[in-house]
């Protein structure tokens, strides 16, 4: 084995370094400060924003009942609990094994949205689905952005189509989840100023095109709250505003019946500890815990930011966030609205116990 002089071998070692790339590059922080590591919630959860596709077997949901228990997650919100038949079995499946852990939301289904009789289809079948067990409606993204018309035209998000569904959604008082766009930065260049450069260099079936753009589904989404005052609609994602929470205070002081989870953008609340803890504190009656993926070793990087005062943490998903994270530390009393107040008062059929 032939060896270098070891100043070689430094020099090897360091040109070895210059050749990382952004992706390989994941320092370690030097900063020493207090950790206040938070594996169970301070309070009983209701996670409004969960996907569980398949029909998942007894023992799969025995063994997530015992990772709730130990996240003190008391309810799950299926979102993907689809429509007729399979939304059937969702319920019987989810809620015939543990009636008071699981919610299960309609989806619509939008095949031949755009003909003659769609609108009163869809409502009815909502209806039936309800009647079924279904306890709320989620609207996936792919309205809005690529469901079309049989003449090939973009839906929109404000399509007239969809109001007798929201009726049925108003007079049967459930709640409305519903996704609209993606991360606005999704629709911008590519480049060494974008902020999701390494999502979309990793994921890039995620760059978006207009039409339509980014702000163009939001005046959309605006003209359906709008045009809908008594449905209690629930935005994905902090309707991707989480970076401009002036922006989202303004739509919650015009639209009274809105609200917002904060499923998979954990990111955005952590790098704000100071105007997004007033926010939250302000808006404690309009904001749900979400989580969407399940995965139990994520939740408690959400306990933390939103109970603890601890600074410059990791987020487990770099490529949502190069940044590090802080805490909050919320008061008590938002943190009840945030985990399970509000989706108590908004979704029906839950077990107000669980909360006692």
């Amino acid at each position: 084995m032939r060896y270098l002089p070891s100043w070689l071998a430094l020099l090897a070692a360091c040109a070895a370094g210059q050749d990382l790339s952004v992706e390989e590059w994941e320092p370690r922080s030097t900063l020493v400060v207090e950790e206040h590591l938070v594996p169970r919630a301070k309070f009983p959860v209701i996670d409004v924003h969960s996907h569980h596709r398949s029909a998942t077997s007894p023992d799969r949901l025995d063994a997530i009942a015992k990772e709730m228990d130990a996240l003190n997650l008391a309810v799950l919100v299926n979102l993907s609990g689809g429509y007729g038949e399979r939304l059937r079995t969702t319920v019987r499946n989810f809620r015939g094994r543990y009636a008071d852990r699981f919610a299960v939301f309609a989806n619509p289904d939008f095949n031949g949205i755009g003909t003659p009789g769609w609108p009163q289809r869809a409502a009815r079948q909502l209806e039936e689905d309800v009647g079924a067990g279904a306890q709320g409606l989620k609207i996936f993204k792919s309205f809005g952005m690529s469901i079309r018309d049989p003449r090939g035209e973009r839906v929109a998000v404000d399509d007239p189509a969809m109001d007798p569904l929201f009726r049925v959604c108003a007079r049967l008082n459930i709640p409305v989840l519903i996704h609209v766009a993606d991360p606005a930065e999704f629709w911008v260049a590519h480049d060494s100023r974008n902020e999701r450069w390494l999502e979309l260099k990793l994921r890039p079936r995620r760059k978006r095109s207009a039409p339509p753009s980014f702000d163009q589904l939001i005046a959309e989404r605006d003209r359906m709250l709008r045009r809908h005052p008594d449905v209690k609609f629930i935005l994905a994602h902090m309707g991707w505003q989480g970076h401009d929470l002036s922006k989202l205070g303004k739509l919650f002081d015009e639209y009274p019946n809105v609200h917002v989870d904060i499923a998979a953008v954990l990111y955005e609340l952590g790098r704000i500890p100071f105007s997004g803890r007033e926010f939250l504190i302000r808006y404690k009656d309009r904001i749900l815990f979400g989580k969407d993926s399940y995965a139990p070793s994520e939740f408690p990087y959400y306990w933390r930011v939103l109970e603890t005062r601890d600074e410059y943490f990791e987020y487990y998903r770099r490529y949502h966030a190069h940044w590090r994270l802080y805490g909050l530390g919320l008061p008590d009393d938002t943190l009840r609205h945030i985990y399970w107040k509000n989706a108590l008062r908004l979704i029906p059929d839950i077990d107000a116990s669980l909360f006692e």
